[in-house]
């Protein structure tokens, strides 16, 4: 074809149309003419005009006749078919981050950059920055989650996790043999999870502060928190009830007690140990239960009673139970001795047992003492006792200096002297305290008479840190939204939230400087991160990516370089930095 004819006799009708109407409004010839010319009716051309000056009234500037040329590689069938889902996700308030998390959960492999040209080209905003609590409070994602299976990672592939940082677990639990004792436990089991796969689900939220398990969140399309239990994802919220209901008391207290070995062989456990109690409510109609003082809401709530056992030296809370009642709530120190001595290979490992005074009565003082075992606790303050206080002479005072918070020292006087109780045989040491800040003097009594007054003070101050745990067992792992009535799923609960809890402890020990973090700043300031993950023949690597606390996180993992995963289809696991942020 000559290059003349490729404008006189176009093929496409298009091209037919332009260059007619090109003729009639440019080159001025008549409609006849250029009917003629191109082939049309001279009715059929009229219609043509007609037609396209009403296109010009209501176009809005876009070409009849040519189409625009798109920049930039076209979009693919898998982004084209992944369009209506992230446009359904962002306007559900989810990150771009987010979005690929739940995309690679629904094995739709796209990159950011494609999920955030989708997002810019519907003229989605940028979203503000969000701390993780705002975070949890976003609706709840409406596609239906894969179901959870046996992952077997025996092929090559590639994901985006949102909380990758919590995989530094995995080591730290097959390096103290917990996995072994999992598997050995009484815990139950389905046909397609296995007790292994159950109870590092439970862990998995825990160690992520997810607070209440509601269905279809984030959590449950995160192939990152799947891994954690050597599932493609975890379990739905409908699971995670159905079988904490199925689990026994029994089966916790015999897993604590294998715990208990685990702690002792590390030599995690210390001559002292700080005893509490605390409040978990029920937000229902419980009238099975006792009501119980709750310092968190300061008032008398329907709840269950839980005490703790928790090491001052290494943070770790070697037993728990939910379970105590009022009528042998003064038994539970007793029993604690009991579920000490019956799992220790040395029995002399535990000397001090300290706790408030309305722990226990002056009976059990006395049967503590008959087991050659050294309370610490605090004297209720009646009105007699106070006379007595102030009727002692000044000069019969000690002046005494105990260290306190930033490497200071706090002066306070004391009075040290031998007492009797009613129960109680023999005599006891009492210390009176003044000049510690408070109206009405402390007291303390104790067995030890040969315990320095300013080690007795040191060492009684340190139960504070009990109530610190607590707290934290309330702030972190959420202890009081169990929302459940039933004691047995409660105390499993509570089970789960220990064996977390130590995890965060002995984490933070590895480190140098940030030993004292509790375990949400640990979560938070080291642990907390998404990252890229890759699972090749050999191992699985972990991109994290960039943080200030990065470097920390990276040395840690260097001495579990070698080690390998039996759930994870017994792979190596590494951890290493992106370029990212």
């Amino acid at each position: 074809m000559k290059p003349i004819n490729f404008f006189l006799e176009p093929q496409s009708v298009y091209q037919k149309q332009y260059e007619a109407l090109r003729c009639y409004y440019i080159e001025k010839k008549s409609a006849k003419e250029v009917a003629k010319m191109f082939g049309y009716k001279h009715r059929g051309f009229t219609t043509i005009v007609s037609e396209f000056n009403a296109k010009l009234k209501n176009t809005t500037g876009e070409n009849l006749f040519f189409k625009s040329v798109i920049k930039g590689r076209k979009p693919t069938r898998e982004i084209d078919n992944a369009r209506s889902m992230v446009i359904a996700l962002r306007k559900q308030y989810h990150s771009v981050e987010e979005i690929k998390v739940i995309l690679d959960s629904k094995d739709i492999m796209i990159s950011e950059k494609s999920i955030y040209r989708i997002i810019r080209s519907e003229g989605f905003g940028r979203l503000p920055r969000r701390k993780k609590p705002v975070k949890q409070q976003l609706q709840r994602v409406t596609i239906k989650a894969e179901k959870s299976v046996v992952c077997k990672y025996n092929q090559t592939e590639k994901f985006k996790s949102s909380s990758a940082g919590t995989l530094c677990f995995l080591p730290l639990i097959k390096e103290l043999g917990i996995d072994k004792i999992i598997e050995k436990s009484a815990y139950p089991e389905t046909k397609s999870l296995s007790r292994l796969n159950s109870i590092l689900s439970f862990i998995a939220l825990k160690a992520n502060s997810i607070s209440r398990y509601s269905e279809d969140d984030l959590w449950c399309m995160d192939k990152g928190m799947g891994m954690f239990s050597g599932l493609n994802v975890l379990p739905k919220a409908a699971w995670f009830s159905s079988y904490s209901h199925r689990v026994t008391s029994d089966s916790n207290f015999r897993f604590l007690k294998e715990l208990h070995q685990i702690w002792q062989s590390n030599n995690l456990l210390g001559d002292t140990c700080n005893l509490d109690f605390t409040t978990i409510p029920y937000w229902g109609e419980g009238s099975h239960l006792e009501n119980n003082w709750s310092g968190k809401r300061n008032k008398v709530l329907s709840s269950m009673l839980a005490v703790l056992a928790h090491d001052p030296d290494s943070g770790i809370i070697d037993y728990g139970n939910a379970n105590v009642k009022h009528e042998s709530e003064s038994d539970t120190v007793i029993e604690f001795l009991d579920f000490y001595k019956a799992n220790s290979k040395n029995q002399n490992d535990l000397k001090y047992l300290i706790f408030d005074s309305k722990f226990t009565n002056y009976q059990n003082l006395n049967k503590l003492n008959k087991q050659g075992i050294c309370f610490l606790t605090i004297r209720r303050r009646g009105k007699k006792i106070l006379e007595q206080i102030n009727q002692i002479n000044k000069k019969q005072w000690k002046t005494i200096r105990v260290p306190s918070s930033a490497n200071k020292k706090r002066t306070l006087k004391v009075y040290d002297h031998k007492t009797k109780l009613k129960g109680y045989d023999g005599e006891v040491r009492e210390i009176y305290i003044t000049g510690n800040g408070k109206i009405k003097p402390a007291i303390i009594i104790l067995n030890d008479f040969n315990l320095r007054t300013e080690q007795v003070v040191h060492k009684y101050a340190k139960r504070w840190l009990v109530e610190k745990v607590i707290s934290e067992q309330i702030s972190f792992f959420h202890l009081n939204s169990v929302s459940s009535s039933i004691v047995v799923k409660v105390d499993f609960d509570l089970t789960m939230s220990i064996l977390t809890h130590n995890l965060y402890r002995i984490f933070a020990m590895k480190t140098e400087r940030y030993t004292g973090y509790t375990a949400k700043s640990t979560f938070e300031k080291i642990l907390f991160n998404s990252a890229d993950i890759t699972v090749n023949d050999e191992e699985i690597i972990v991109y994290l990516k960039k943080k200030r606390s990065l470097p920390i996180l990276l040395e840690i993992m260097e001495e579990y370089k070698e080690q390998k995963i039996p759930w994870l289809n017994n792979k190596k696991i590494s951890f290493r930095g992106a370029s990212y942020s």
